[in-house]
């Protein structure tokens, strides 16, 4: 045993930096790519976007960086400014786009859709107790009750109901205020008075008795008000049988009893609630071209990125590439060619995404077809993880609507015929056979699966089962109606 030295040849493969910042913009979102985009831009001072004004201090792409995201070529006017002489083809395709479907813009909407929606947000910015505590200063009650009424107001859940009971919000007032029990019963009854009707109701019972309370008196609102008061768990339950032996009413008058329930309100509160509005802006758009269906980049979607001239001047000047400005620009160039390759990879597997899918484009779900990643990869000759990545989070805009690429993929089942089918597709048609059937006799799961398998889909009722609870339709005994 004695120390040596010794000379070893081996492989590895090891990611540049410029490789793992494309893996890791390809697997973002664009919301998340734009964030990135922002944090790169205040950090490089030799990054910019081509929409900014100082457009002559430009340099745009050179070398490896020279691929930039704009394609538009500028015309110089004799003042030394620039002008556009025609649109590109892409801006073509975007006022198409626009003209077609309304998607992205509505240039002939009206005044009155613009005042209706400043209206809809005014009374989104409007909370439950904001409205409720608006109506209590307008009211004639005394002192004491109006701070009672505010107390309970606080209590109120974001649907308008009394969660805790009056017991346990009384063991929280102190016993200075000599507040009883039926102090905090006559304030409930007095908030329950306030708009939106039903709101402090302590159940689902209670808000929907509210409601028809507040109706005018006739016989189906009677008759209404009984069966939420003392069969409302026969009617979630559709058994309308023992609800006419119940009530000794007919079923016409069960009928119309049963319309005006579902015509209220059992969650009062939430149209007061903050709307999380989440907008998505897709990175493809699918259209219709010469009789073939094409894929091209949303244009909102892509980022037009430059680098600045006048440093790219000074640091081409200097003798040796040394110092941080020389890395910053290196790192502008790699951000701007990776950007790039991201949009042409998201570009070609949505091409071979369209081309393979191109049946259901021209009639909906039912004729989509079995696809996995791999077949994909295969096509296009990537990797499968790099085509997951590519489908994940990235969305696409159709005639159809706006749907994730990960929604193209899906399992397939086999049929009769040695074929296979989508999943999705067997979906749409479960969908379909429900919506088609006699709200009397609704199909069971195991009558559903025979008729698939009358089509050549060999499908179980468990497996119609999994994917009628997928599409969030009640069983059969929730469907049932009079």
């Amino acid at each position: 045993m004695k120390p040596s030295l010794q000379l070893k040849l081996s492989q590895q493969l090891a990611l540049t930096p410029q490789l793992q910042q494309a893996i890791k913009l390809l697997q973002l979102s664009t919301l998340e790519m734009n964030q990135e985009i922002e944090r790169y831009l205040l950090e490089n001072p030799l990054l910019e976007r081509e929409d900014e004004p100082d457009r002559e201090n430009a340099y745009i792409g050179g070398g490896d960086g020279g691929e930039s995201a704009g394609r538009e070529t500028p015309a110089v006017r004799e003042d030394g400014g620039e002008e556009r002489t025609e649109l590109s083809s892409t801006e073509l395709e975007e006022d198409r786009w626009s003209q077609d479907s309304g998607s992205y813009g509505n240039p002939g909407r009206d005044r009155e859709d613009d005042e209706g929606d400043a209206q809809d947000l005014q009374a989104a910015t409007t909370s439950l107790r904001e409205h409720l505590t608006w109506q209590l200063g307008l009211s004639q009650f005394s002192d004491r009750d109006r701070a009672l009424i505010r107390f309970l107001i606080e209590a109120l859940d974001d649907d308008g109901y009394l969660s805790a009971s009056l017991e346990e919000l009384l063991a929280t007032i102190p016993a200075e205020f000599e507040v009883e029990q039926d102090d905090l019963e006559i304030a409930l009854r007095q908030l329950q008075s306030l708009d939106p009707t039903g709101v402090a109701a302590r159940s689902p019972q209670e808000c929907l008795a509210l409601q028809l309370k507040a109706l005018p008196q006739t016989p189906t609102r009677d008759l209404a008000l009984q069966v939420v008061q003392a069969h409302l768990e026969l009617l979630a339950a559709r058994d309308f049988n023992k609800i006419k032996k119940a009530c000794a009413c007919d079923d016409a008058a069960l009928k119309a009893a049963h319309t005006l329930i579902v015509s209220l309100d059992p969650r009062p509160g939430a149209r007061f609630a903050a709307l999380d509005t989440r907008y998505i802006i897709p990175d493809v758009i699918v259209k219709r071209l010469r009789g073939k269906w094409t894929a091209q980049i949303n244009p909102d979607a892509y980022p037009k990125l430059r680098i600045n001239r006048l440093y790219a001047e000074i640091l081409s000047k200097q003798r040796r590439g040394e110092g941080g400005m020389s890395s910053q620009l290196q790192e502008a160039r790699w951000l701007i060619k990776n950007v790039q390759q991201r949009f042409d990879t998201i570009a070609r597997v949505s091409q071979a995404i369209v081309d393979r899918q191109r049946q259901f484009f021209e009639h909906g779900e039912v004729a989509m077809r079995p696809l996995v990643l791999r077949e994909i990869a295969d096509l296009i000759g990537l990797h499968e993880s790099t085509v997951s990545r590519v489908t994940s989070q990235k969305y696409m805009a159709t005639p159809r609507g706006i749907f994730e690429l990960k929604y193209f993929f899906g399992s397939h089942v086999s049929t009769d015929t040695g074929g296979a089918c989508s999943a999705t597709a067997i979906r749409a048609l479960i969908k379909q056979l429900i919506s088609a059937e006699d709200g009397k006799k609704p199909l069971s799961d195991s009558q559903i699966s025979e008729i698939l398998g009358q089509q050549g889909i060999v499908v179980a009722r468990r497996t119609v089962a999994k994917y009628r609870e997928a599409l969030n339709i009640p069983p059969v005994n929730l469907r049932k109606t009079l």
